[in-house]
């Protein structure tokens, strides 16, 4: 009687591809990252996140996560227009204040922490863990502009509305898709001149082109600016908050409840052992003084 079962080597082949393969191109919970043996963090190439030169800290953390797993860390580089993609396998797309998931793409990492802001469109679409670092957005100008910095007050929101009406009829350097975006902050409609900077989304163009005068003022965050502040010292000068502050995490499926569960609990232990703070300390060791209730460690 002949066997209509396949070969042994032919089933042995199937669960090999089952093992290998769909973990790479499915949304994985922390069982599966641990069957896998390996978590893949989607990062880019921003400010003291990501450096891309292997450091950064965001990837020090995520490091120190991936070995708390017993798993091994491989860091994927994208974009802004690329991470959810890469994190969801959907195409994200905004219409008005909804938020579509489209299309079948490879899912290439599984978790986002690159100094990602927390925006409320972002969290129709993934989960957050708790707050990496705080943030803001800032009114930022070259040296050379008749501009001067707003005096400051006890009230942010009365501060926020200062800065927002000395950018009258300049041109305003933007990104959309990103936490610079404009319509994020009340900018848009309002007949301002805005221009949209599409060479490319890393963030850290921004300063280069408002010093190559692509605008006369621009959107930046702290983390940016505070780099940037160095970097080009006496060419850029903060003009003041467009925003709250905000808050910075990582980002994970709706699907993977027990990954995040797992990071929020790493987090919290070494935000209590010292080590977050060394990391801090080492990227943006200036930050404290912008933000000092922050880091105030409730244990």
């Amino acid at each position: 009687m002949t066997s209509h079962h396949p070969p042994l080597w032919i089933l042995r082949l199937w669960l090999l591809i089952a093992f290998f393969y769909l973990p790479l191109n499915a949304r994985a919970d922390l069982q599966e990252i641990q069957a896998r043996g390996e978590l893949r963090h989607l990062g880019i190439r921003y400010a003291n996140f990501v450096t891309g030169s292997g450091d950064g800290m965001d990837v020090e953390i995520i490091q120190g996560f991936a070995k708390s797993l017993g798993v091994r860390y491989t860091l994927v580089l994208t974009d802004f227009d690329n991470i959810l993609k890469d994190l969801l396998g959907k195409q994200v797309v905004r219409k008005g204040d909804d938020v579509l998931l489209e299309g079948e793409y490879p899912v290439l990492g599984d978790m986002i922490s690159t100094g990602y802001t927390v925006l409320p469109w972002r969290q129709k679409v993934v989960d957050f863990s708790a707050s990496i670092f705080p943030t803001q957005v800032w009114l930022i100008a070259r040296a050379d502009s008749p501009l001067s910095p707003i005096q400051g007050s006890q009230d942010l929101n009365q501060d926020i509305q200062q800065t927002k009406g000395m950018i009258g009829g300049k041109s305003l350097l933007v990104m959309e898709k990103t936490c610079l975006d404009p319509g994020l902050y009340g900018l848009k409609d309002k007949g301002l001149d805005l221009r949209k900077y599409t060479k490319n989304t890393n963030l850290n163009e921004m300063v280069p082109a408002l010093l190559n005068q692509d605008a006369e003022l621009s959107l930046l965050d702290v983390a940016d600016a505070l780099i940037d502040l160095q970097k080009w010292t006496g060419k850029i000068k903060v003009i003041g908050p467009v925003s709250q502050v905000q808050e910075m995490a990582a980002a994970f499926p709706k699907n993977a409840p027990h990954l995040r569960a797992a990071f929020d609990d790493y987090l919290r232990k070494i935000r209590q052992d010292g080590r977050y703070d060394a990391i801090v300390k080492k990227y943006y060791p200036g930050i404290k003084n912008y933000f000092p209730e922050f880091f105030t460690v409730k244990k």
